[in-house]
Order: C-alpha cells, then sequence, then structure tokens
C-alpha cells in the first residue's frame, strides 16, 4: 500500500536532501522517507510557467507553490523537516543545502535528485504534441534549462554529497535519481530526454566510483506519474496500451525510492528501475 511504512525500515539518525519537493514525486518521498525516521531538506524552486492549453492549471499551480503544506504534513506526522527555496541553476546552491542541512541536522547521505527544468521542445516544425500541448523548436534557451538542473545541477549535488561523505570517512550513503525518456531519446521533449540521459550517467559513475565508500546509487524510472499534469485524454490513452505501462501516484513511486534507500536494498546499485 503506498505510504505504508514497512515495520523494519527505520531511518532515524539518517538525514535527506530531496530537490523539487514542493510537490508531486519530490514531496511525496519527502513524507516518506520523514515517516521512516529520516530529517528531510525540502528543496524547491517556485516556477512562473506559461499558460499552455494541454496541462491543466493544478499543474501550473503545483510548480509554483512554496513548500509549505510538505513541511506542515511532515511536522503533523511528528517528523523533521526543512524547506529551502534553491535554484539548482545557481553553482552556489549544492554547497548551500548541505551546509543547511548540517547545521539544523547533520550530514546529509541521502540524495534524492528529483528537481527537474522540464520543458517541451522539438527538431520539427510542430507547435503542439500528441496531447496538446505547446512545443518549440530546439535552441539555446531549451538545451539550457533541463541541462542547467537535470544535468549539470545533479552532477554537482553529488560531488558536493561525495566529497562531505569522503571527507568525514562516512561508510553509509544513498543516491537516487528521477529520469524519464533518457538515452534512446524523447520525441517532443528531447532536451529534457538528453538532460536526463546524463543525469543517469552521472549516477552510474557514481555508483561505481563511491561503492568503497558504502555509497549506492540508482536511478528510478517511473511509469506516468500524476502530478497535475495527466489529463483525461492522456489517462485514457494510457489504457490502451499493451506494455503494461498505467498512470502511477506519486506515493507509488515515493514507495520504490524508500526501499532502495532502505537497508534492504543494500546489494542494487548501478541500476535502473524501471517501474510499471
Amino acid at each position: 500500500m503506498p505510504g505504508t511504512i514497512p515495520p523494519d525500515v527505520d531511518l532515524s539518525g539518517h538525514v535527506a536532501l530531496v530537490t523539487g519537493a514542493n510537490h508531486g514525486i519530490g514531496a511525496a518521498t519527502a513524507r516518506l522517507l520523514a515517516r521512516a525516521g529520516a530529517s528531510v531538506i525540502v528543496s524547491y524552486l517556485r516556477l512562473d510557467d506559461e499558460a499552455d492549453p494541454g496541462i491543466p492549471e493544478t499543474y501550473r499551480t503545483n510548480r509554483a507553490a512554496d513548500a509549505s503544506s510538505v513541511i506542515a504534513a511532515i511536522e503533523q506526522a511528528g517528523g523533521a523537516a526543512n524547506a529551502i527555496e534553491a535554484d539548482l541553476a545557481d553553482d552556489a546552491t549544492p554547497a548551500r543545502l548541505l551546509d543547511a542541512a548540517e547545521a539544523a541536522y547533520g550530514p546529509v547521505d541521502i540524495l534524492i535528485n528529483n528537481a527537474t527544468g522540464w520543458l517541451a521542445d522539438t527538431f520539427t516544425d510542430r507547435q503542439t504534441d500528441a496531447d496538446g500541448r505547446n512545443l518549440r523548436r530546439v535552441s539555446a534557451e531549451t538545451f539550457d534549462s533541463p541541462f542547467a538542473v537535470d544535468g549539470r545541477g545533479a552532477a554537482m549535488l553529488i560531488s558536493e554529497f561525495a566529497a562531505r561523505h569522503i571527507e568525514r570517512g562516512g561508510d553509509w550513503g544513498r543516491i537516487i535519481g528521477l529520469t524519464s525518456g533518457g538515452p534512446l531519446g524523447f520525441p517532443g521533449e528531447v532536451s529534457y530526454g538528453a538532460a536526463k540521459a546524463a543525469l543517469q550517467n552521472y549516477t552510474m559513475s557514481a555508483a561505481r566510483e563511491l561503492a568503497d565508500h558504502g555509497i549506492t546509487a540508482n536511478i528510478v524510472y517511473p511509469p506516468v506519474t500524476d502530478t497535475g499534469w495527466v489529463t483525461d485524454a492522456v489517462r485514457e490513452g494510457m489504457e490502451h496500451r499493451r506494455d503494461l505501462l498505467r498512470v502511477s501516484s506519486p506515493e507509488d513511486v515515493a514507495a520504490v525510492i524508500l526501499y532502495l534507500v532502505s537497508d534492504h536494498a543494500r546489494l542494487i546499485t548501478a541500476n535502473v528501475v524501471h517501474l510499471r
């Protein structure tokens, strides 16, 4: 059952940093890790998206929100969490986030790279995609947004996380990245897919380079997840797929992340975990 904590999963004493955690998968993950006993730093950035006829207003509202409701839910359940608004495109952000975590709770040993600079772009002249969302042609601008967050931002966080872990002689750590699209391309979201491929590659390198320091690193590839953008048309289209792919909830994905950061998954590293 999504949101249920197995009785033998206890993250007490651990400190987690979850990026992009003001809504969706990030928020669900922050809540679940806190319920399992971790102290959580909720990182987020409020975004003011342009109106898009193919994207429900709910999704724009979610992306523009702060993290106050997430913190309130965690604290109401007896957990510990702080929220920090931070732009992962800023090179100073990784040190700032980990400094804040250490001041509040201690060293971060769980890093969840969930934040994204998502946008929809294409090499074609199409103006909208199959779901009616606005498309724009690939440009330097459409490259920069996802790569600054999903690629460079995630890499800098892993680097800062690893440096501090090694310096203190840590012997337990978890890195999880969230992907979509990836190495085989993502038509209609080509820069986003390429940036996620970079995140996946960085995470696989981290798994191999940091294994001797007790760190596992994995990628979670969620199915279509209803974080507010799923329309009735998208949901109907998913019902007729033959590859078992279905619409999931953020809590479904968070439950897998919880497992991967638990000691039950200590032998799982350098994997891309596909969910359906």
